[in-house]
């Protein structure tokens, strides 16, 4: 092991301290609120459009659902999501939206390698992970539920 002086040390700790990003977690929560109470007061507005369409409880869920992953995508497209996200952190990556857009992300970014190796092959580079959990966990959980009802406990 190399011997590191303490000058060294302390240039070190300075050096990181300097390069290390610094945030505040209130601004941060705060433009996590507003960025999720955007998306989900579009969504609102759209749900309560389709509602007085009278097109139903679950065909406007679906049209709402719909509309804002196709408005994700669209905005990802566009290169405007990703400074969306960057604003609102959490906020937009926790709704649908962000699901959309790690899907149409990585199919943006690699359309260059081809219709089968690039979008086909990366396309759920990032949503994959989510997909997966996502089904294990809600089986595990199904099953669990269905011995609880053999069981007589659920």
């Amino acid at each position: 092991m190399a011997n590191i002086s303490k000058t060294q040390q302390q240039q070190y700790n300075d050096y990181v301290s300097q390069v290390t990003p610094t945030h505040n977690t209130l601004l941060n929560i705060c433009k996590a609120f507003l960025t999720g109470g955007i998306i989900c007061l579009i969504g609102q507005g759209v749900l309560h459009l389709c509602r007085q369409l009278d097109l139903g409880k679950d065909i406007s869920g679906a049209w709402t659902s719909l509309s804002l992953i196709f408005l994700s995508a669209l905005l990802t497209g566009l290169n405007i999501f990703p400074s969306i996200a960057k604003f609102g952190g959490a906020g937009a990556l926790v709704p649908i939206t962000g699901f959309a857009n790690s899907i149409a992300a990585p199919a943006i970014e690699f359309q260059k390698e081809g219709q089968v190796f690039g979008i086909g092959c990366k396309i759920f580079t990032i949503a994959g992970p989510v997909i997966l959990y996502g089904l294990v966990t809600s089986s595990g959980l199904g099953l669990i539920y269905y011995i609880l009802t053999l069981i007589g406990v659920a």
